[in-house]
C-alpha cells in the first residue's frame, strides 16, 4: 500500500514522555540515541502485542520505529486486516507516518481512510462517504476491534471506510 500520514500528536500514548518533548536543535549524544532506540523498540513491541491481542491475523509481524515513522512488515490474512494494522500503529501519539511493507494473503478492495475532525460523528462520516447517516454501523464494524463504542472517536483519529457491499 505504501506510506501513510497520521497526526503525530493524536492517538494512544505508548511512548515515554521524552518522545514528544525532544529538542530537535539539541546535540544528540550517543547515550540519548541509545535511549531513544530502546524506547522505540519497547513501543514497537507493545504495538505488536496489541495487534496480537486484537486477534488481527498476520504472520511474521515486525514493526520498526525510527523517529516518528513506523515500518510494518509481515503477511496479513486479508486487506481489512492489513488496514486495521496500519491504523493501530498510526493512531498512536508520536507516529506521523506508517510505511506499509506487508503482503496480503487474500486480496480484496482497499478501503478509504478518513481522518476524524472536530464535530465528526460516525453518522456524519457515513453521510459524507455513503450518502446516508444510518450506515454508520458499517464504519463502526469496519474499525472493530480498535473501536469499542461508536461514540468514542476523537479528532485526528484515522478510520477505515470500506466500500459498501451490494
Amino acid at each position: 500500500m505504501g506510506l501513510f500520514t497520521f497526526i503525530k500528536n493524536a492517538g494512544a500514548k505508548i511512548f515515554g514522555s521524552k518522545k514528544n518533548t525532544k529538542d530537535k536543535t539539541a546535540v544528540v549524544t550517543a547515550e540519548k540515541e541509545r535511549e531513544e532506540e530502546l524506547e522505540n523498540a519497547k513501543a514497537a513491541k507493545k504495538l505488536e502485542t496489541t495487534i496480537h491481542d486484537l486477534d488481527l491475523k498476520i504472520e511474521n509481524l515486525n514493526i520498526h520505529i525510527s523517529n516518528d515513522m513506523a515500518t510494518i512488515s509481515g503477511k496479513a490474512y486479508d486487506q481489512a486486516t492489513r488496514e486495521k494494522i496500519i491504523l493501530v500503529v498510526g493512531n498512536v501519539e508520536g507516529i506521523a507516518q506508517v510505511d506499509d511493507n506487508m503482503e496480503v494473503e487474500n486480496k480484496e478492495p482497499e478501503a478509504v481512510f478518513h481522518t476524524v475532525e472536530r464535530g465528526d460523528t460516525l453518522g456524519k462520516i457515513a453521510q459524507e462517504h455513503y450518502g446516508s447517516a444510518s450506515k454508520y454501523p458499517e464504519i463502526f464494524e469496519a474499525n472493530k476491534p480498535m473501536l469499542t463504542d461508536p461514540d468514542k472517536i476523537y479528532p485526528g483519529q484515522v478510520l477505515r471506510i470500506p466500500a459498501l457491499k451490494n
